[in-house]
């Protein structure tokens, strides 16, 4: 008899038959590890903040602020999260090219180690709003251009941050703010860096960069977030960063510029590098069928929940790593398309994915996937709504977000009463306005 898929010692399959599929599986010993093993090696002058937008489940965050983690956030329920996960407000970052007057207002009730700002007008916004000595951010976007980001997010035109340019030409705005103190900057250059070399040339053009700006502009350096955008190995012929080579090259130029900045806090902030390896999305297997020569996996979720995986807007369907969680060590010797239950040919978890037989009522498992899952996808297509989420802590199964039910979907809508028109012209009423009930849990 061969040993389960299991999670710390759990059987997936068990977890699947209590917590019901699609399910969210997170470890959070693999979270602990994916941060322990970059924070022993990583210069003690870097703060690792953890971007909660790979994963913003607040027991996630909780055990991210447990390990030592700052948080940068980017919504006012971000927010809410970080303050509920336990963070201090001095390891609490806001960014985003978009904030209102009412996040504005949020970061400084609670008082967050710094707002990064990505324009002027929003910089000028936060002064009216602030009391004196109110710490800000700005975000550049470098005049360098990125290397090895799978996704780039500056050193080209884009809505993120302020063009270096443009700022070198800013001092009349930075003299004209009566409450904000502007402390340092921020740049993220792009995200899935899978090249060490790439992360190093990044951190060194930002660094450079804050002392340029610093200098010309006439702002102390108190805080510089170098970003990170470290990514993780998820297709074939992809490779996980070598940490040694990685932390030897950024540890080298942050000990450059630490010795002439002593004082200066830098934020290495990372989502996907921290969280991506710790989740596991598991579905069921409802139908096999085969169409003009190819099989398929009908399974009960799919891009609805893991956009990532489906990977819509890529030029080339690439599959995550999947396998079969009931015959993980079988040989995988037949060839499935897995998509899941939604009415549109780009629900395709895996193309021509190689499993062993799948029968229906199969688990099957998407792994590397606890970054970027379900708050990044269509949850409310077709209204099937959120996947259950599960942490495992302690060889602990803990159901950490709860299954969305046809009440929490409904729960918010109106159906309004007013005469609707019907055939032949005549009118009739809807029933009285009314809204579905949410059902309070026990």
């Amino acid at each position: 008899m061969t040993d389960a898929y299991a999670v710390q010692g759990i059987p997936v399959a068990d977890l699947a038959d209590r917590f019901g599929t699609p399910l969210y599986i997170y470890d959070a010993d693999v979270l602990a590890e994916s941060y322990t093993a970059l924070r022993r090696r990583l210069h003690p002058a870097v703060d690792v903040f953890y971007s909660a937008k790979a994963n913003p489940n607040v027991s996630v965050c909780a055990v991210m602020r447990s390990l030592g983690a700052g948080l940068e956030v980017s919504s006012l329920a971000e927010l809410a999260t970080a303050r509920w996960a336990g963070a201090r407000p001095s390891d609490v970052i806001f960014l985003g090219p978009g904030k209102s007057e009412e996040e504005l207002r949020a970061c400084l009730e609670y008082g967050i180690a710094a707002v990064v700002c990505e324009s002027l007008d929003e910089l000028a916004a936060l002064d009216r709003l602030s009391p004196p000595g109110t710490r800000a951010l700005l975000r550049v976007n470098p005049a360098f251009s990125t290397k090895g980001a799978r996704l780039s997010m500056g050193g080209k035109p884009r809505q993120f941050g302020i063009d270096h340019e443009l700022l070198l030409q800013s001092g009349p705005s930075l003299r004209a703010l009566r409450n904000v103190r502007v402390v340092g900057i921020h740049a993220y250059m792009g995200t899935r860096i899978l090249d060490a070399d790439g992360v190093v040339q990044n951190t060194a053009g930002i660094l450079a960069a804050a002392r340029e700006l610093s200098a010309e502009l006439g702002f102390p350096l108190e805080t510089v977030d170098i970003g990170g955008g470290l990514g993780i190995a998820y297709f074939e012929n992809e490779k996980d960063l070598d940490l040694d080579q990685l932390t030897k090259g950024v540890n080298a130029v942050v000990a450059d510029f630490t010795a002439e900045h002593p004082d200066c806090r830098v934020i290495m902030e990372l989502g996907r590098y921290l969280a991506g390896r710790c989740g596991l999305y598991v579905v069921r297997a409802r139908y096999v069928k085969c169409s003009k020569g190819e099989w398929f996996v009908v399974t009960d979720g799919g891009m609805n929940h893991h956009m990532a995986a489906v990977g819509v807007g890529s030029f080339v369907k690439r599959n995550f790593p999947i396998r079969s969680i009931d015959h993980h060590d079988a040989l995988a010797d037949r060839r499935y398309t897995v998509t899941g239950p939604l009415c549109t040919p780009d629900d395709v978890l895996g193309r021509r994915v190689a499993l062993p037989e799948i029968r229906p009522g199969d688990l099957i498992g998407v792994e590397r996937s606890g970054a970027y899952g379900p708050t990044s996808s269509p949850v409310l297509f077709l209204s099937h709504g959120y996947p259950a989420e599960v942490l495992v802590s302690g060889a602990t199964a803990h159901l950490v977000r709860h299954r969305d039910t046809v009440e929490d979907l409904l729960g918010r809508q109106v159906l309004i009463d007013q005469p609707v028109p019907a055939a032949g012209g005549q009118e009739t009423s809807t029933a009285n306005s009314s809204t579905v009930r949410r059902e309070t849990r026990q």
